[in-house]
């Protein structure tokens, strides 16, 4: 035994014989100490659980389980099954309550059993129980959002593939493998539903249509150690075949009154916890095992220290139907309980990360859009409703608790690197990304700390006009909301096409108001060459000479180029002899293909965008970089996005500031049309900030968080996490406004400088490249006049000319 043992520390997969080995092994301690060192590879400091709603569609069921209490004969006066207004009061009072899963839960064919049942479904205009149930599930996602997880028996393909268009995930418990158990005198005998035969069939049907499909054991009801041994062998053999094991349930038995089996012995805590240990072991790090929490609530830690990695669902709203005598624990108490074993206790959906990040495989794409709005980037449960750009105020940023679990000693490691300006691996900066609870505010803190030691307690800003000079563009980018195709005024605002005299007349306006910069930016319009972003920028030389021209994303300088036949040098110099003074660095979204691929297809690839940046940096032209993150990414994207950025800078030192964009969805056609999330959460939207400081240091100084996007309280939060900039003062901002957000017409020097102050830091005017405006300049942006109304000159074409 302790060869094998040793075998499993070394990480090897068990074969059969090596697991049935198992079943000798009455080590407790040594099967939990090496299940738990598993579970942590693959899980790290996280233990998961569903906030569900638990609807009992009906308890009838043809089977006749000794030992349940669920399903039960019909009775006088009750209704076979739930009615339509029964099953969305329950839904909605979850839904309220935050839930984001609907457990439908329901006995096993009752139709082919009971006449009553018959008679029912005939008269909620259904043949079947799960023709019933497909329907009921559609109704509970369609009005209150929330995502459906069937639990509906034995079934076959066709059953499951109707019930996969209207669920997230299925489940049934194999529960045994034993066939012993379903003889005269054991627990299955009258249940043909509980033959494991039809039980592994129907997980087997689950697999072939690609359904998040959760499984698992019931011990104690006179089965062996051995045949648990094989039962989870038999589930291994069906993961390895389709993949859709998303979790496996290692359930004690509880024996309960007026039932055949109320006097059976319950298996004792130890019992369970070698079996979820052997679970691990049996499956590895990276399978969800999940033991209830009701069910043994005097051994949380303990359960947790055999291997688990997931509670299940906990509802704040309905009772366990099938354990009604287990109450399920508060979520605070049970955060506490985990934390206590030395884990942090984070909410999921009822589709598990790893297949929401693959949803176009596993799960109908009319569910696609409900299950974006609800999960984060790493497929988990969106904790809140901030969403950028809509005005909400993001949560406060929570204490150091008491309550935190262990520091993880890697994460400490990750930090004190960052912090001595060493190159992080992908994988690290991806750790950062991971953090949460405690570790969330340790590394705000450890980004804030290196933002004071680089560059001090100041927090800058500059004084400056965006230009949007049209807003036609022949590019199709499906994140972007302000860009206007051949007649598509369906989105915010009409196509125009500024004329020059009214590009001078912004730029002489925005001067007098103690502007020391023009930003400018726009749409592709197919009629532009690069002599037209060589005529703007005279333009704006001849309205202010001494402004500086901040103007150009790379996309605009490489079509520009293109249209010339210059080379991107040759056309930066030319830019640059007409005024050009630096590049914005946006166009860049996330500089990693396979995302461009989805977000902005025809769009220039990564090389090329940092062909041209490099390139003006080469010539002299400095350049802001960008990211927006939020819409269809990993957090593995941003890290590489991160370290692109960490090397160019390292070869050019060219980049003046880095500024996190979050996606702002709501008038965007990716998200209209349910291509992506609703944006990064919050703790996403921190943490960007946050990592890029720790990522980047020391070779980016400024990180910059977007009044625009962010919101005032929510740049105040940032600037407490690294944070050392916050932006321009932004006249006429149009792009963001065009996605939907509140923010982004103006925010005063003084507004800015209160703003600033409020968050105990020292606000400062600065110019585009980090210096510092006039006396002169500062006293004219703090005595501005309101603005003018913009004109807009109508676009009159849309397409290229023809040749």
């Amino acid at each position: 035994m302790a060869a094998l043992l040793q075998q499993i520390s070394r990480g090897a997969r068990l074969s059969d014989e090596a697991a049935l080995a198992l079943a000798d092994c009455d080590d407790l301690g040594a099967l939990m100490s090496e299940a738990a060192s598993m579970r942590d590879i693959g899980h790290g400091g996280i233990v998961t659980y569903s906030r569900k709603v638990f609807i009992p569609l009906t308890r009838l069921c043809r089977d006749s389980c000794h030992y349940c209490t669920f399903a039960r004969p019909p009775r006088a006066g009750e209704a076979a099954y739930l009615s339509r207004e029964d099953v969305l009061a329950i839904a909605t009072a979850g839904a309220r309550a935050g839930c984001k899963e609907a457990l439908f839960t329901l006995g096993d064919k009752p139709e082919l059993r009971y006449r009553v049942a018959r008679q029912a479904l005939e008269k909620l205009g259904h043949a079947t129980t799960l023709s019933y149930l497909a329907e009921m599930a559609a109704l509970v996602q369609k009005e209150t959002g929330l995502l459906p997880h069937i639990n509906a028996g034995v079934m076959d393909e066709a059953d499951v593939a109707r019930l996969r268009t209207v669920s997230v995930s299925q489940g049934l418990m194999l529960e045994t493998a034993s066939e012993r158990l379903a003889r005269r005198g054991g627990p299955h005998f009258g249940s043909p539903d509980k033959l494991p035969a039809a039980r592994i069939a129907t997980i087997a049907a689950a697999g072939k249509e690609r359904v998040p499909f959760t499984s698992g054991i019931l011990i104690g009801i006179g089965e062996t150690r051995r045949e648990r041994i094989e039962a989870l062998l038999a589930l291994r053999a069906l993961h390895d075949e389709f993949g859709h094991i998303q979790e496996i349930i290692i359930q004690n038995f509880r024996a309960k009154p007026e039932t055949r089996m109320a006097g059976a012995p319950e298996p004792d805590r130890d019992e369970q916890l070698w079996t979820i240990a052997v679970a691990r072991l049996v499956f590895g790090a990276e399978m969800n095992i999940q033991s209830p929490p009701n069910l043994r609530p005097d051994a949380l830690a303990a359960l947790v220290g055999a291997g688990i990695n997931d509670w299940g669902g906990v509802s704040p709203v309905t009772p366990d139907h099938v354990n009604p005598e287990a109450p399920w624990p508060e979520l605070d108490a049970l955060g506490a309980a985990t934390a206590g074993a030395g884990k942090l206790l984070v909410e999921r959906l009822a589709i598990y990360p790893a297949y929401a990040l693959e949803r176009a495989r596993w799960i109908d794409s009319g569910l696609n859009a409900a299950l974006l709005d609800c999960m984060d980037g790493e497929g988990l449960a969106r904790p809140d409703g901030w969403v950028a750009g809509a005005g909400v105020a993001p949560p406060p940023r929570a204490p150091w608790s008491r309550r935190a679990p262990a520091a993880d000693p890697a994460l400490s490691e990750v930090l004190a690197r960052a912090a001595d300006g060493a190159e992080l691996a992908e994988d690290e900066i991806v750790r950062l990304f991971a953090a949460r609870g405690a570790e969330l505010n340790k590394v705000c803190d450890a980004a804030d700390k290196v933002r004071a030691e680089r560059v001090g307690n100041s927090v800058r800003y500059v004084v400056n006009r965006n230009i949007n000079y049209t807003n036609v563009c022949y590019f199709r980018c499906k994140f972007c909301a302000f860009s206007k195709g051949k007649l598509s005024a369906n989105l915010r605002g009409r196509p125009y096409d500024l004329a020059l005299d009214e590009v001078r007349r912004r730029v002489a306006e925005a001067w007098e108001r103690g502007a020391t910069e023009i930003c400018l930016q726009g749409g592709i319009h197919p009629e532009y060459t690069g002599a037209t972003y060589l005529d703007i920028c005279r333009a704006v030389k001849e309205a202010a000479p001494a402004i500086h021209v901040h103007a150009f994303s790379p996309l605009e300088v490489w079509q520009g180029a293109a249209t010339l036949g210059l080379s991107l040098a040759k056309f930066l110099e030319a830019l640059r002899d007409a005024g050009l003074g630096s590049l914005p660095g946006t166009a860049a979204e996330i500089l990693d293909d396979p995302v461009r691929a989805v977000i902005c297809p025809d769009k220039i690839k990564t090389a090329q965008w940092l062909e041209v940046v490099e390139t003006a940096h080469r010539i002299g032209l400095k350049s802001t970089a960008t990211i927006m993150y939020g819409h269809v990414e990993t957090p593995a994207a941003w890290a590489r996005h991160l370290l692109h950025l960490r090397r160019l800078q390292q070869r050019t030192g060219g980049i003046t500031e880095f500024v996190p964009l979050p996606f702002v969805p709501m008038e965007t056609p990716l998200y209209l049309r349910h291509g992506a999330r609703r944006g990064p959460t919050w703790r996403e939207a921190l943490l960007m900030h946050a990592v890029a400081r720790l990522a980047l240091n020391p070779v980016i100084p400024n990180i910059q968080a977007s009044w625009v996007k962010l919101g005032p309280e929510g740049v105040a939060q940032c600037l407490a996490a690294g944070v050392n900039d916050v932006g321009g003062t932004l006249m006429n901002e149009t792009i963001t406004r065009s996605a939907g957000a509140v923010f982004g017409e103006e925010m005063s020097p003084a507004a800015l400088d209160a703003l600033i102050r409020a968050a105990g830091r020292e606000p400062g005017q600065r110019t585009t490249l980090y210096g510092t405006p006039t006396p002169e300049r500062i006293a004219a942006s703090n005595r501005a006049a309101p603005l003018e109304a913009p004109v807009n000159t109508p676009a009159r074409k849309y397409e290229r000319a023809s040749a």
